[in-house]
């Protein structure tokens, strides 16, 4: 109970220090808003307190089956302080932010080519900011494409190696509570539906999002980038739901693998006990 309490207690204050960290970063641009932030970081931090102390959690998947969440939730921080010193860059430039902003920008001119997610993000918000925004969304999509490699990389690794039962036994009920394993049809079939649908949506996400960023613009007008807080969601939005999805869609497939090779395996313990002699 102790360790549940503390280690529940710790994702809880990383979850406000990443929504507090634009803030934190570059307290000078927080303005009205500022007097929210408590409440918003408050509010994730209760959040993510119960998901992580109760018995059975409702919204967080694979809860028990680290590193899926620690991985996804590194991603994210890593985009969202990137992005913040990309801006800070903007406005008080000091040595970090001027070095990551000049490996930003390498990684997104490299990048930057027709077709790719980083060209069609540019041309997404091309009509929100001007050349230096440009430049700064450039980087932070190259460096955030970067991140989601690794991520990935590092998941499908973790997986070859035995995840998720190598760090114990796997509780369907617990880790997955947005699946309902009695909802009807076969387990497996299900499991690798959803697992091709997420991947789907994972891999096009990337390239739709800017379009419905440039829907967004033509609708109600275009987006505050000139406005640090804005870009660092915005890009922590397309470079996180993607990495998200595809991950998911990597575990579903792993779950309903395991759930397979059980069936195979009881399938053939039942035919040697009934070849048994009596």
């Amino acid at each position: 109970m102790f360790y549940r309490i503390v280690g529940a207690g710790l994702r809880a204050v990383l979850a406000s220090l990443l929504v507090a960290l634009p803030a934190l970063a570059m307290p000078e641009t927080v303005g009205a808003s500022g007097y929210a932030l408590p409440l918003v970081c408050s509010i994730a931090a209760v959040f993510v307190f119960i998901e992580y102390y109760t018995d059975y959690p409702s919204v967080v998947e694979f809860r028990d089956a680290p590193p899926f969440n620690r991985l996804r939730f590194a991603c994210l921080f890593a985009v969202v302080l990137t992005t913040a010193l990309l801006c800070t860059d903007l406005i008080r430039p000091t040595l970090l932010s001027s070095a990551i902003a000049s490996l930003g920008g390498l990684v997104g001119a490299a990048l930057d080519v027709p077709y790719s997610p980083v060209r069609l993000m540019l041309i997404g918000i091309s009509d929100s900011g001007g050349a230096r925004m440009l430049e700064t969304v450039r980087a932070a999509a190259g460096l955030a494409c970067i991140y989601a490699a690794v991520t990935l990389a590092s998941f499908l690794v973790i997986v070859r190696r035995g995840w998720p039962v190598r760090t114990g036994a796997f509780n369907v009920w617990i880790n997955m509570p947005l699946f309902d394993p009695t909802a009807g049809g076969d387990i497996v079939l299900r499991l690798r539906r959803e697992a091709r649908i997420n991947l789907m949506l994972g891999a096009l996400l990337p390239f739709v999002l800017p379009a419905v960023f440039k829907l967004v613009a033509l609708v109600i007008g275009p987006l505050r980038l000139a406005d640090p807080h804005t870009l660092i969601w915005v890009m922590s939005v397309w470079a996180f739901l993607p990495v998200s999805l595809i991950m998911r869609a990597i575990a579903l497939g792993r779950v309903a693998d395991m759930v397979e090779h059980k069936r195979r395996r009881q399938a053939a313990a039942a035919q040697a006990e009934a070849l048994a002699p009596a």
